[in-house]
């Protein structure tokens, strides 16, 4: 245990760090003070807060020309950041419109007719970290990872409504795992759906269940993840997507913990704890009227912001070393290593699984992903591997067009395998396939 660290608390899992820790730190905080029609308020900013003339949100301004979810304040180590959530009248610092800028000592944003002063000071304050590089399958020695570990297991001792926000492929999934994994609802089920996956009667049906006969097709009574999950934890995915016809039954469920299967009268009670995902800021969609604003503060009673890969560089070794432990005597792990701290990685730490277990499975990094400064140290393309098509303007354009879509076909059914651990009727379903074509193009690319 490092000076300045003491033992925080206990996880009832099997963790390979036992404690979180805490230690202390002096930090730059940022205070607000404005006048509005309540008042004059002083806050000082301690974490991601929406700003906005919300009753809920966590800074609300009593100014009409404020939208409801206004902006976003975000206290980085650089200062505060204050970002735009698509607000009806615009936002302002020192003058300047903007949809997000550093807001420096001293400085003012303005919102609606309101005038908000920006100061620094500085606080001793504590800071959880997790003490060791693993929670569950999720991997990162990174200061930004230990101290989402330490949150998630801190959070787990809660039954609180838990919002995991990331950009995709950052392992949001993963964090609803850990998160249950840790909690004292381990032993019973995690119920996943993704909210993107199917259409609104039948995303209903999949949650609540139905009765035999509800619909055109409902040839028997199902019970659904609502009840699967009981006493445990419901993970939605994409709860980005839900249509707004079903949002206002998964409010309901929220507040009253009781659900109606399709056809039923009957109200049950649901013995879960809500987990929920998104891609998108959830905020920008309830100022555009696509998202219920009383459903958004139901379940972002928490939030776990996942880093994207761009911000925890310095897992990369350790993540290159889990995804393939072993490689080829024909690939250098420091050339590996090196060619992946070059890329920007959009798809984050999926994509990158992707790219190592090709190049291990390979052994070799293909042209295509290749930076050119390091193609010395990679070994060349294996034999009878086709590489990506070229331009070659003496061929007829159906033979370039065939030769391209051939290498598209391959790279995106490859990606796809990888991305869903080789279940073809994911598979299938993600790319909006049948399963028997699917099987047929695993059997005509070798994979």
């Amino acid at each position: 245990m490092r000076d300045g660290e003491t033992q925080f608390g206990r996880t009832t899992q099997q963790h390979e760090a036992p404690v979180a820790l805490v230690r202390h730190a002096r930090l730059r905080r940022p205070r607000l003070a404005w006048t509005d029609a309540y008042g004059n308020h002083e806050i000082a900013v301690e974490g991601r807060w929406v700003l906005g003339s919300a009753p809920n949100a966590e800074v609300c301004v009593a100014d009409r020309a404020v939208s409801r979810l206004h902006g976003e304040l975000d206290p980085t180590p650089d200062g505060l950041w204050f970002r735009d959530l698509g607000s009806k009248n615009g936002s302002f610092v020192d003058g300047i419109r903007v949809t997000g800028a550093l807001v420096p000592d001293g400085g003012t944003v303005r919102v609606g007719s309101t005038a908000i002063a920006v100061r620094y000071g500085e606080e001793l304050a504590e800071e959880r970290i997790w003490g060791a590089s693993q929670l569950g399958e999720l991997v990162g020695s990174s200061e930004v990872m230990r101290k989402l570990f330490a949150k998630i297991v801190q959070l787990a001792q809660t039954d609180l409504s838990v919002l995991i926000v990331g950009e995709t492929g950052t392992g949001k999934e993963l964090v609803a795992r850990a998160l249950h994994d840790a909690s004292a609802r381990a032993g019973f089920p995690l119920g996943v759906i993704d909210c993107a996956s199917m259409p609104e009667h039948l995303l209903e049906s999949e949650l609540f269940g139905h009765r035999r006969g509800a619909f055109t097709g409902a040839d028997v009574t199902h019970e659904g993840i609502v009840e699967r999950s009981d006493g445990g934890t419901l993970f939605l995915d994409e709860i980005g997507e839900l249509p707004l016809g079903v949002q206002p039954k998964l409010l309901r469920l929220l507040e009253t913990r009781t659900f109606r299967r399709l056809g039923e009268t009957k109200f049950r009670r649901a013995n879960v704890r809500f987990v929920a995902a998104t891609h998108r800021d959830l905020r920008k969609l309830v100022n555009a009227g696509a998202f219920r604003e009383d459903l958004y503060f139901r379940l972002a009673v928490a939030s776990l912001p996942v880093p994207a890969l761009r911000e925890r560089e310095d897992d990369i070794p350790l993540l290159v070393e889990r995804f393939a432990p072993e490689l080829p005597s024909s690939l250098s792990r420091a050339a590996l290593v090196q060619h992946a701290r070059s890329r920007g990685w959009p798809g984050n730490v999926r994509e990158l699984r992707s790219f190592v277990q090709r190049a291990a499975a390979l052994g070799t990094v293909e042209p295509e992903d290749a930076d050119p400064e390091l193609a010395r140290l990679l070994p060349a393309t294996p034999a009878g591997r086709s590489e990506t098509p070229t331009l070659d303007l003496d061929k007829p354009f159906k033979d370039v067009r065939d030769g391209w879509v051939e290498h598209l076909e391959r790279e995106y059914l490859a990606a796809l395998m990888n991305a869903h651990k080789r279940n073809v009727s994911a598979v299938a379903r993600a790319a909006g396939l049948d399963r028997t074509y699917v099987h047929r193009l695993i059997k005509k690319h070798g994979l």
